[in-house]
């Protein structure tokens, strides 16, 4: 079975190009003939989203913008929910970017992944600038959870309320909440934001969690846990940033059943597949098999709820300037044309 689909998704890349003239989703305007189905119409026949993240720097792109309103039923925004753009300065919050977004999501009926409350990273530099006790953190902590999603409440379906709490090897990451705070953050954190939006779905988020191996074990253990504990967690969401050459994660449909057997939803929650660049077709038409091979994993478990690209387009991906050598990560290219990925993610839908 799996060798006919491969063979049909090789054929599939195999005429992209031509089929590019015909159904690309075109930021040029509407075209003559009748428009075929969006990536989000073809996810929602499942009872799935198909989402993209986005920043504002590229919201001045009109093209750009014009594919993300009209392909995608969901966005999550890529930087401008995080502490460092929510809270600058102590006690000072300034939501303007998560706005812009929340605006252009509402305007284009689409949904809005928050991302993310609490994280190591892009965090401001009072307060990772100086000492904390226990007790100061905490109220610290509580204080910035509430006020954004109260900000945010009713504007969100979900929130990534804890952002990779943990290391390869499943110990807790060292980052300033847990060795000032402990492990029972986490569980405070979920607390706190459901006293705030009792409505919005909570959600741990984490990468290289899309394989069974130690460190998702240490998320089932721990949701495990919260949950026989009555702490308010709601989900999980795998990031899904793969690369070509680490290979496939063959354990994820079997991960994401795990989860879904706890009573948690699933989610991928920040797609791309990288390559070392220059890209060719015989790297394109993996990449194309892997993007099929996770939307068929997220369709096959019932509590997979949604899949979402870290930004639909390689021309704002973050991948060249974090990994030497690498790109390519995304469906659409830097020209905005859909390469041999976005043609099998819709026979995937399909």
């Amino acid at each position: 079975m799996r060798k006919n689909r491969r063979n049909r998704l090789r054929l599939v890349g195999a005429v992209a190009a031509v089929l590019v003239a015909v159904t690309a989703p075109s930021a040029q305007g509407a075209t003559t003939h009748e428009e075929p189905p969006t990536l989000a119409d073809l996810a929602q026949r499942h009872g799935r989203y198909f989402g993209s993240a986005t920043d504002n720097p590229e919201l001045v792109d009109e093209p750009y913008k014009a594919i993300l309103g009209s392909e995608f039923d969901q966005i999550t925004p890529g930087n401008g929910m995080k502490w460092y753009a929510t809270e600058p300065q102590q006690g000072v919050f300034d939501f303007t970017a998560g706005d812009e977004i929340v605006d252009l999501a509402r305007a284009n009926h689409q949904k809005v992944r928050g991302h993310t409350l609490v994280w190591h990273s892009q965090l401001p530099d009072w307060l990772t600038g100086r000492e904390w006790t226990a007790p100061e953190l905490r109220a610290v902590l509580k204080k910035h959870i509430q006020t954004e999603v109260r900000h945010y409440r009713g504007k969100v379906f979900a929130w990534d309320v804890v952002n990779e709490a943990f290391n390869e090897d499943g110990t807790y990451r060292e980052t300033v909440f847990y060795k000032t705070l402990g492990p029972g953050y986490i569980a405070d954190a979920l607390r706190w934001a459901h006293q705030a939006d009792p409505r919005v779905k909570l959600y741990l988020n984490d990468y290289n969690i899309e394989s069974i191996g130690p460190k998702s074990d240490a998320y089932f253990k721990l949701a495990k846990e919260l949950r026989a504990e009555g702490v308010p967690l709601h989900g999980i969401g795998l990031q899904a940033h793969l690369a070509l050459q680490y290979g496939y994660p063959t354990t994820l449909e079997d991960n994401l059943r795990r989860f879904s057997k706890l009573g948690l939803d699933t989610a991928l929650t920040e797609v791309d597949i990288r390559m070392y660049v220059p890209a060719d077709e015989e790297k394109l038409a993996t990449q194309a098999q892997w993007y099929a091979d996770l939307t068929e994993a997220c369709l096959a478990v019932r509590r997979c709820v949604g899949i979402t690209i870290w930004d639909y387009t390689d021309k704002y991906s973050w991948i060249p300037a974090f990994f030497d050598g690498e790109g390519a990560a995304l469906p659409w290219d830097e020209q905005l044309q859909p390469k041999p990925a976005y043609y099998a993610i819709r026979e995937a839908l399909k």
